[in-house]
């Protein structure tokens, strides 16, 4: 007896094909590099049993509450963040705590899942699915948005 050989075939997820949803995650009293971690794993869409590494398959994630993130020990004040302006000299440092009193507390939350994304054109394209607010209020209602803990992703 012959093995059906075309139930054995491996599924190639496309973009196209990809079952894509939109999660809510409040990241109120998260620690922030779980978070990201976490978040990161979702948005490249290796939490699905049809994960494709060279698609777009992820889930666009809304992360709501991100200046009520926490970090641990003493990162607040001493975590930089480097930029540099492309001219001589040009360096810049900002810290956390310098960031959480501007009200750019998205873009600590945004930096530490797009660090740990992968650095190519598909990093590039699953990061354009996050999207960050420090409240709770967020204009994505039209997409019927769904609560998820991230917590339950190990």
């Amino acid at each position: 007896m012959a093995l059906d050989t075309l139930s054995y075939k491996t599924k190639s997820v496309n973009a196209e094909s990809a079952d894509k949803k939109w999660l809510i995650v409040d990241a109120k009293d998260q620690t922030l590099g779980r978070l990201a971690s976490r978040a990161a794993f979702v948005l490249r869409g290796k939490h699905k049993a049809t994960f494709t590494p060279h698609a777009d398959t992820g889930d666009n994630i809304i992360i709501i509450n991100a200046d009520q993130v926490k970090m641990t020990g003493n990162k607040e004040e001493t975590k930089e963040y480097i930029r540099h302006t492309g001219y001589p000299g040009g360096q810049r440092v900002a810290l956390a705590k310098d960031w959480k009193k501007a009200d750019k507390s998205t873009r600590i939350v945004e930096a530490a899942v797009k660090g740990m994304l992968p650095k190519t054109k598909l990093g590039r394209a699953v990061y354009k699915n996050l999207y960050v607010y420090a409240g709770t209020e967020h204009p994505h209602a039209g997409q019927q948005p769904v609560e998820f803990d991230l917590n339950t992703i190990k």
